[in-house]
């Protein structure tokens, strides 16, 4: 038995999510581990970096399996990648420790969100953006971005409310690449909470419309108030963009 790392990428708008849901089949975990599954002839349990949420898409997935086979890494990889969907796609495997696994080793996670701009909508990134179709004010959003850099509680940022486990995290980098049609943020941190990176973009964007001040995020961090948070912007903007170890 070989422990075996892989990167994968997704589409994720017909997915409700990663994790495996006992009320469908429609998950990538499920879609995954049931070719394994296959393949071994054994019950195989593939782990995540993390769970994208339903719609949410990948570039840079990472998942570790133990796996019984014979196969090289590349036969597996061309075994699982001609069974699965064309919107799911193994980029890589490599065997690695035993001890290794892609949730509890990752120290780093970059996620990118997109907003499009432009009244005119982009027809063929649809399921990619949140179609906002408005300007912004970016200069804004990134003086308020200034307040999410560094160790914080983010539970006001979250929506799961009633967490076990610390809800500190520490966002490392947020980088900017503004168009006249689009704005795309990077999110670079030691992890994110349930719905965190898109609770953070409502709320940018709220500040970008004029509806808030950027100082209120630095309120929200210092109280836990999160009455003061905007709503959630939508799951297709979201991508993962890689996971480092």
């Amino acid at each position: 038995m070989n422990n075996y790392k892989m990167v994968i990428a997704y589409d994720g708008t017909r997915y409700n999510g990663w994790q495996k849901q006992g009320n469908t089949n429609k998950t990538i975990q499920g879609k995954m581990e049931a070719i394994l599954e296959k393949m071994t002839g054994e019950q195989i349990e593939i782990h995540g970096s993390g769970r994208t949420d339903a719609g949410v898409h990948a570039l840079g997935q990472v998942a570790n399996a133990k796996l019984n086979t014979d196969k090289t890494p590349e036969q597996i990889q061309d075994y699982i990648n001609e069974y699965l969907p064309k919107d799911i796609v193994i980029c890589s495997i490599e065997k690695v420790s035993m001890r290794f696994h892609s949730r509890l080793n990752a120290v780093r996670k970059t996620y990118c969100y997109r907003i499009h701009l432009s009244p005119v909508r982009n027809v063929f990134e649809r399921s990619y953006v949140w179609d906002y179709g408005k300007p912004l004010d970016i200069e804004r959003m990134k003086q308020a971005a200034q307040y999410l850099l560094g160790e914080h509680d983010f539970l006001p940022f979250c929506d799961q409310k009633n967490m076990k486990k610390s809800s500190v995290r520490t966002v490392e980098r947020i980088d900017w690449k503004v168009t006249e049609k689009e704005c795309k943020i990077f999110f670079c941190g030691n992890g994110f909470l349930y719905h965190m990176v898109r609770k953070i973009v409502g709320m940018l964007v709220k500040i970008g419309e004029g509806n808030a001040e950027p100082e209120e995020i630095r309120t929200i961090l210092e109280t836990g108030n999160r009455e003061l948070t905007a709503g959630i912007a939508p799951a297709e903007g979201l991508c993962l963009m890689n996971v480092e170890y």
